[in-house]
């Protein structure tokens, strides 16, 4: 059995560490994009492919990795994503022209992505041998903290690496930080049961599905392309994505061992719900995250470095919201306030002007702290109690693909109303539109009755 504490540090430190670098690197490739332009004399819309990439990428590959983890262990496969990492980081730190970046960055999209839902199998098999019966809801609030909230820390950090050494430390910076994660993986993570070496490949093939994952990422890619396409429709994108979305969920409901259990989707509507919340509120906090951003650059002048220092305390807000409501496995109340106080923020959006004092908008961006502390644990802790430990890896890490989704749907709000100019009124527009979406994730928690309060707090149950 394991000792008074079955999560030391020494266990957490490696799943936390690997845990960061996803979204740190979802948002530090920002500061980047115009000195790549610049060295490869190429335009700054050529490497927004670079972001593309890491979110197609990690789209595709959370619930895969989520799946290779329940298959074949979740410390194999977090150790294994961890060298992918590496290997990324090297590649774009040499990396000559736009390709070797764009392979960089699908290597580090695909290695990071495997530490989360990893890490949730890891977390959730630990809490069962010790026979706990209630999440371990301190260590998921630390996991949800340095899975999400550091999204935020990525702007300044890749301000200060570019103009202090250049843009190639956006991408060297993940070899210290993955040497040493897998290093304590190694050391500290309990090694996974033998893999059973009768299995034929065939049979391998078949209980992780690999038709399955090849038809999801095949509708992700499509999808995402239209998304990315827009305020330029590429309509046969979408047409595509439909027909093979179709045929994905045909062929899930007809194999064994489905890679996306497509009937608990149908039949667990409180799981379902729960990736649609995360989805919505995702949007309007990277929509604050890019569209404020932006806005921010283009129509008040300031430097990316200006503008990431700026919305720091946003995230140091929400890293601080975390820890209480995870720590009380809280759900519903969260919930209730990510939504309500999203109305707010996003309502205070709509008043911003180039004008505006700093102040004001540093309140804002406070008010979207709550916003993704209260969302983040909420979210984490519904799911953790949705679904059977079997399926907690591919669980995890669809609840990511489903923020991805809302994150890149921002990414085409903003180019649809700053296609042309950078302005007051497009940021408007922008507000309108998360005011819509925070109403409705509202009264999708409200009529949710699955979330019931417990005795000690809220809790959500099968």
């Amino acid at each position: 059995m394991p000792s008074v504490n079955p999560f030391s540090w020494k266990f957490v430190a490696p799943l936390y560490m690997g845990s960061t670098l996803n979204p740190i690197n979802s948002s530090m490739i920002a500061t980047a994009l115009v000195p790549i332009a610049a060295f490869m004399h190429i335009s700054v819309a050529h490497t927004t492919i670079l972001v593309t990439a890491l979110y197609l990428a990690s789209s595709i590959a959370q619930p895969t990795a989520g799946k290779l983890s329940e298959e074949f262990g979740p410390r194999r496969i977090f150790l294994v994503g961890i060298l992918m990492v590496l290997l990324g980081g090297l590649l774009g730190g040499v990396g000559r022209d736009l390709t070797m970046l764009v392979v960089a960055r699908v290597l580090i999209g695909v290695g990071t992505s495997t530490a989360y839902p990893s890490a949730m199998l890891i977390i959730r098999r630990r809490a069962e041998f010790a026979g706990m019966s209630k999440p371990p809801g301190s260590v998921l609030g630390a996991l949800q903290i340095a899975g999400v909230v550091t999204g935020a820390v990525g702007l300044p950090i890749g301000g200060v690496f570019v103009e202090a050494w250049g843009w190639r430390t956006t991408f060297l910076v993940n070899i210290p930080f993955a040497l040493v994660a897998f290093v304590m993986a190694a050391l500290w993570i309990p090694r996974d049961e033998p893999i059973e070496a009768a299995k034929s490949v065939r049979e391998i093939s078949s209980r992780i599905d690999v038709a399955g994952i090849i038809g999801f990422a095949a509708t992700m890619t499509a999808l995402l392309v239209f998304l990315f396409s827009l305020p330029n429709p590429t309509w046969v994108a979408l047409g595509l994505a439909v027909v093979l979305g179709a045929a994905f969920i045909w062929w899930e409901l007809r194999v064994k061992h489905p890679f996306i259990d497509v009937r608990l989707l149908a039949t667990n509507l409180a799981l379902t719900r729960t990736y649609l919340r995360f989805a919505s509120m995702t949007l309007c906090i990277y929509t604050v995250l890019y569209g404020v951003t932006e806005w921010l650059g283009g129509a008040r002048g300031l430097s990316s470095l200006e503008t990431g220092l700026l919305l720091l305390p946003m995230s140091g807000l929400s890293a601080l919201v975390v820890g209480p409501i995870s720590k009380r496995n809280l759900v519903r109340g969260p919930l209730l306030v990510s939504a309500a106080s999203s109305i707010v923020a996003s309502i205070g959006v709509m008043f911003l002007r180039t004008s505006t004092p700093i102040i004001w908008i540093l309140i804002i961006t406070l008010i979207f702290g709550v916003t993704m502390g209260t969302m983040a644990s909420g979210n984490q802790t519904a799911l953790y109690t949705q679904v059977r430990a079997e399926q907690i890896g591919t669980a995890s890490g669809l609840l990511r693909t489903f923020g991805y989704t809302g994150s890149i749907a921002s990414s085409a709000l903003i180019g649809i109303f700053f296609h042309t100019k950078v302005s007051d009124s497009g940021m408007h527009h922008i507000a309108i539109i998360m005011v819509a979406v925070s109403i409705i994730a509202l009264i999708m928690t409200i009529s949710d009755r699955r979330l019931r309060p417990s005795n000690k707090g809220d809790s959500a149950t099968a």
